[in-house]
């Protein structure tokens, strides 16, 4: 007879879940009673919150929810991290967690990985967390725990199944599965958008990471209108080396001035949020006339003020805008372009181009990989201003939530979900140690990724804003391993180098023509202390 663990990962399977990233444990052995003979692949992390992680980019690669299977307590606590992540930037992600006996909940008795409410802690992250209490349950709530991840702004969700319950007989019948859609623009809203964009003399985009998978369209609409596209930092490669492409932040005062010029702004996808459109902490936005927003989230677009605010999908509304609008394009919208591009790159300044130019090279020798990073100094001024040649294949953690730790499994993540892909994972050496465990989750599932540390000794930014604000530093300069003999014990090939871009184009070289994982270590100028 089948359990509801063996039920919960068949219907998991029939929903499209094609891997899982878990830490198995004695509260979730009935979870895994049915997985061997499920077809789904299993990854073992070396910690929970590389669990989450990587179910993270997994997501953002696959354009599936990524699944983790975690044990209550400190299982789930661990992975809270990465899932404050997830919901920042609306990654969909179903952490599943086992929990005590349904008696025993919240009576505080001193059972094992005992919290008093295990589901409310969930859901200071959680969109929602959802708890089977008994076989009939399990269906419906797996649909409401994946309902999140096509109706609107996706993000993580749980679902926890007590012990008790697990184990025991699912005898309730197969039933039919209905899948919620994403709202769809309004036909009237989009007519009125048409209109005042096809009026527009100096039209500009701002395309969010809604838009990742609409790059086809959004380039088609940017041409019709002459609109330079300014890219936040998940939605780089949409436009790459397009004539209207800004692969640059919108924080920046020449992107700035861009935006302000222009009479309709038409933002796609994007919460404006201010470590995408604020960085530097002024308390400003860059200002915009006559706003037009599209997102997929009512509550989104009720944050910011808008001469318009269509509810829907940016893909579906893109669509839609493209079929209504038949005008010239804006004579200048390339030079406007190109202008902006010009300044926002001699704006950040020559030690952020030097890096800039690191990327480009990166990119150069590998092309068309994914490009996963982690809070480091090349991956700050790629979001400054770089220009990647795989929509969807740039992303970070140092926007958002700025989790540490994160490159490193997320990457592990992408390689799960594209095999076939290289993927370069860019980590600072101080939160390369959040997580460097997760290397031998690399070495043992023999993923094509080259990790590359970039070294220098501390958290630089961290020093440079107690600088900045006159505190003493204190505390930034954590001594990096030896990460030769961390590869050597990990049995990874490794290389060093120094940071001039052909010499770590070299050793990129090297590396990915010896398949499955590889590190290099970039010896960059550590940071000066006072």
């Amino acid at each position: 007879m089948t359990s509801v663990g063996e039920a919960l990962v068949a219907q998991l399977s029939a929903r499209g879940v094609d891997c899982v990233f878990g830490i198995p444990g004695v509260h979730t052995i009935e979870l895994y009673r049915g997985l061997a003979a499920s077809g789904i692949r299993h990854v073992t992390p070396r910690h929970e919150q590389g669990a989450g992680f990587m179910a993270d980019g997994y997501a953002r690669v696959s354009g599936k929810p990524g699944v983790a299977f975690v044990i209550t307590g400190p299982g789930l606590t661990n992975t809270l991290t990465a899932m404050g992540q997830a919901r920042a930037d609306s990654v969909p992600m179903l952490v599943i967690s086992g929990v005590n006996t349904l008696p025993s909940l919240g009576q505080g008795r001193g059972h094992l990985h005992e919290l008093p409410d295990q589901r409310a802690m969930a859901r200071t992250v959680a969109l929602m967390s959802e708890r089977v209490e008994s076989g009939d349950e399990l269906t419906p709530m797996l649909a409401r725990v994946f309902e999140p991840f096509n109706s609107g702004r996706p993000g993580p969700t749980h679902l926890e199944i007590p012990l008790d319950v697990a184990g025991t007989p699912y005898t309730t019948e197969a039933q039919a599965r209905s899948e919620t859609a994403p709202p769809s623009p309004s036909a009237e809203q989009i007519a009125k958008a048409a209109a005042l964009l096809a009026q527009s003399k100096a039209p500009v985009i701002l395309a969010g990471g809604g838009a990742r998978r609409a790059g086809a369209a959004l380039r088609a609409l940017a041409e019709k209108l002459g609109a330079p596209v300014v890219q936040t930092v998940n939605a780089r490669g949409l436009m790459f080396e397009h004539p209207l492409g800004v692969p640059a932040s919108p924080s920046l005062q020449a992107v700035r001035r861009l935006i302000a010029q222009a009479d309709v702004v038409l933002a796609l996808g994007t919460e404006l949020g201010p470590t995408d459109y604020d960085m530097y902490a002024t308390g400003t936005m860059p200002e915009m006339q006559r706003l037009i927003r599209i997102d997929v989230c009512a509550e989104q677009l009720a944050r910011h003020a808008a001469e318009m605010s269509i509810l829907g999908d940016a893909t579906t509304a893109i669509d839609a805008l493209n079929a209504a609008i038949d005008r010239e394009a804006a004579s200048d919208g390339a030079e406007r372009t190109a202008k902006a591009r010009r300044e926002a790159f001699e704006e950040i300044g020559p030690e952020m181009r030097a890096l800039c130019n690191v990327l480009a090279k990166l990119r150069a020798t590998v092309p068309g990989a994914i490009m996963v990073g982690d809070s480091a100094q090349p991956i700050y001024a790629g979001n400054l201003y770089y220009d990647h040649d795989r929509p969807g294949g740039w992303f970070n953690a140092a926007t958002g939530f700025g989790a540490l730790g994160y490159g490193i499994p997320a990457a592990i993540g992408a390689a799960v979900a594209a095999p076939d892909t290289p993927v370069i994972c860019i980590a600072g050496d101080g939160g390369a140690q959040f997580s460097l465990p997760e290397l031998m989750c690399a070495v043992q599932e023999n993923l094509s990724i080259c990790f590359m540390i970039w070294n220098n000794h501390g958290y630089q930014e961290i020093a440079t804003s107690m600088q900045n604000a006159g505190v003493n530093v204190v505390g930034c300069d954590p001594t990096p391993p030896d990460f030769a003999a961390v590869a050597q014990s990990c049995g990874l090939p490794f290389w060093r180098c120094g940071p001039k871009p052909e010499a770590v184009a070299d050793a990129l070289r090297a590396a990915t023509g010896k398949g499955g994982p590889t590190l290099i270590e970039i010896q960059a100028q550590p940071f000066l202390r006072p």
